[in-house]
């Protein structure tokens, strides 16, 4: 198998694509969306987002020591791109994109109601790196959607729908392929059952879901490659018609 070796860069790849919000006091809150973001301590809870200084919620973080962590699903995924290109300083984004603040347990900053999570943190340390500040925080606290709680009490976080990030574009989770532990036990979620991945989809409305997702994926490719043969075709019809002008202006020049 060939194999090619390029320069150093980041090619850590599937990543949540997050958005972070955060507030001045007596200002309207932000949302900017990071991929550079990860868990980096269990006990205490602590996580990290990396930053570019010149990016308006920079300074906002920096001053207030504080923001929200929520996490994005399917659905937010339209609100997550536009929250990464637009700036804050020019928009409103919690209400161009339609989006309700959620109120914080234990900060100042708000977080995002649609998100099925929102996890509130407090800046300990910054690092200044190069292109991007690490910020390291303490969790202080975890606000769920409560209608992923089962019966039982236990949080079906995976029934949301939650999307991640992939070297520039966006995808769904996809179906369940194992969980944690499942290799060295002795009744494995691998079973022999014919098809093509040997996964066993144990319950229907794991079935049904997978189809549902299935579904969507197809739906959402067709409707990309339609918009990529669009573009393709008016692209193609400008051409044709920038080279008939060009020669209908050659002939007009001849004839002078």
């Amino acid at each position: 198998m060939a194999r090619q070796f390029w320069k150093p860069g980041n090619m850590l790849y599937p990543l949540p694509a997050v958005m972070v919000s955060c507030k001045r006091k007596d200002e309207r809150p932000n949302i900017i969306t990071v991929a550079w973001a990860g868990t980096i301590c269990t006990n205490p809870a602590m996580l990290s987002i990396s930053v570019r200084p010149e990016r308006y919620s920079y300074d906002i973080i920096k001053e207030t020591g504080e923001f929200v962590v929520n996490l994005v699903t399917e659905e937010l995924v339209y609100a997550a791109d536009y929250c990464g290109v637009k700036s804050g300083r020019n928009v409103d984004k919690f209400k161009e994109m339609k989006l309700n603040e959620a109120a914080s347990v234990k900060i100042s900053a708000p977080g995002i109601e649609q998100s099925p999570v929102n996890i509130e943190c407090k800046v300990r340390e910054i690092k200044e790196l190069g292109s991007h500040h690490l910020f390291i925080a303490d969790v202080v606290s975890v606000n769920i959607d409560e209608r992923y709680l089962d019966g039982s009490g236990r949080f079906n976080l995976n029934q949301s729908g939650l999307a991640v990030y992939s070297h520039g574009e966006y995808f769904g989770l996809g179906r369940k392929c194992g969980s944690f532990g499942y290799s060295v036990r002795k009744n494995t979620d691998i079973q022999n059952t014919g098809n093509k991945n040997g996964v066993n989809i144990q319950s229907a409305g794991d079935r049904k879901q997978v189809k549902e997702r299935n579904s969507g994926i197809k739906k959402r490719v067709k409707d990309r490659n339609s918009g990529i043969k669009k573009r393709v075709k008016d692209e193609n019809s400008g051409i044709k018609k920038n080279i008939k002008d060009k020669k209908a202006g050659s002939k007009r020049n001849s004839k002078k």
